[in-house]
């Protein structure tokens, strides 16, 4: 009896309050997507409404809102700048014909003490040159190697030509710039080559370290690649003018992005890495993983901007993106859409000469030969122009 009387306490308040007792069906009992998305993301999705893409409308004045997007591109890293001294030191070298190699140590940030590897053409005076950034691809024993061929370490050697064969049809991208007349440098990302030892599994720890550090780990890297660009720019070998950026998957987002970092940049070639968030944002996309897309997740960001938002930061720079149309990481809608608002942005300030997007409708996700001579045929035109000069003389 006394139970039943406080029971019908509770519906006699229920019935005062307007409370009704609803089907247990219409209760949500599941929080969570397979893909640990809040059931409710499709509502957020509709609110990143990016206040401060240049295609938003608010803006008038490309200068004055390309230099506040790029400020708060620069406030979303959380890292602050480094002021020390770069203090490089040759470790070794090597001759390999019309180019040297240079291993260096050289200090990336006020934190960071680094190795590089760096090839400098034989001829006198000051080259174009571009920064080289790697792929993530899960394999963490190899960063710098993967785009410049390295040397004195057998087991390196291996991994990185078996990682050439793989996704650069044998090639290294690097010593076929040096080749051409550039002077090319590669870093590890904090997690590969000399910079780990990381695992797959442990880079959401490693990231959530940083956030507990009161930085990003997606901000640490675009931030080292920004001390990488200037030291390069700075070295006497190099004409700080003409310094261009090459990236190929993981290494294609830290291209445009750092494009969109450093304004010195001559040039930009980004294969492999290019979509919205609309289009990337769907389950089973990596994008979802956690692990991986920490290196490329700016806190509070996507609230802002869209991925081509930020590249688009850098026009009217000259930049060439490629997408292979059988990647199975970059929906094809995803890809075109992002291509259609970069256009929007490079037209909009009478340059779209200066963009090229093409997809490889037969590729996947690779940096292959044919990919690579069409990237440097266009990349000569904006920082190599003697090269130009020489294949006009050469056909007459």
């Amino acid at each position: 009896m006394k139970w039943k009387g406080l029971l019908c306490a509770a519906c006699l308040l229920a019935g005062v309050s307007g409370i009704q007792a609803a089907p247990e069906s219409d209760y949500q009992h599941q929080a969570l997507t397979k893909d640990m998305l809040p059931v409710f993301y499709p509502a957020l999705k509709q609110q990143m409404t990016y206040p401060m893409s240049w295609l938003s409308g608010h803006f008038r004045n490309f200068d004055q809102w390309r230099h506040e997007a790029r400020k708060q591109l620069r406030q979303a890293l959380l890292t602050p700048d480094s002021h020390v001294d770069f203090q490089p030191e040759v470790l070794d070298t090597i001759d390999r014909g019309s180019y040297v190699g240079y291993q260096l140590a050289f200090n990336l940030t006020d934190e960071s003490r680094v190795s590089a590897l760096m090839l400098v053409p034989k001829t006198k005076g000051r080259h174009a040159a571009a920064i080289l950034l790697h792929d993530h691809g899960a394999k963490f024993d190899i960063g710098k190697e993967k785009m410049i061929k390295p040397w004195g370490d057998e087991q390196k050697l291996a991994s990185a030509q078996a990682w050439s064969d793989k996704f650069f049809t044998g090639r290294f991208v690097g010593d076929e710039m040096a080749k051409l007349g550039y002077v090319v440098i590669a870093v590890d990302a904090l997690g590969w080559g000399d910079r780990g030892p990381m695992a797959y599994e442990k880079q959401q720890a490693l990231a959530s370290n940083f956030f507990n550090l009161g930085r990003s780990l997606a901000g640490n890297m675009a931030y080292e690649d920004m001390r990488a660009f200037d030291f390069l720019a700075s070295r006497p070998e190099v004409d700080p003018e003409r310094v261009a950026i090459v990236g190929f998957s993981m290494g294609s987002y830290r291209a445009w992005q750092l494009a969109a970092l450093r304004p010195q940049a001559a040039a930009t070639v980004a294969d492999s890495w290019m979509g919205t968030y609309e289009g990337l944002m769907t389950p089973g996309n990596n994008v979802l993983r956690g692990q991986s897309a920490y290196y490329m997740m700016h806190p509070g960001l996507p609230q802002l901007m869209d991925f081509p938002d930020i590249a688009g930061i850098a026009a009217p720079k000259p930049m060439l993106v490629f997408n292979g149309g059988q990647d199975k990481l970059f929906p094809h809608a995803a890809v075109e859409q992002a291509y259609q608002k970069l256009h929007q942005i490079w037209r909009s300030q009478h340059a779209e000469n200066h963009l090229v997007t093409k997809v490889w409708p037969k590729l996947g996700h690779v940096f292959y030969k044919a990919q690579q001579l069409e990237a440097f045929d266009w990349l000569k035109q904006w920082v190599h122009p003697e090269l130009v000069q020489q294949q006009v003389s050469s056909e007459h």
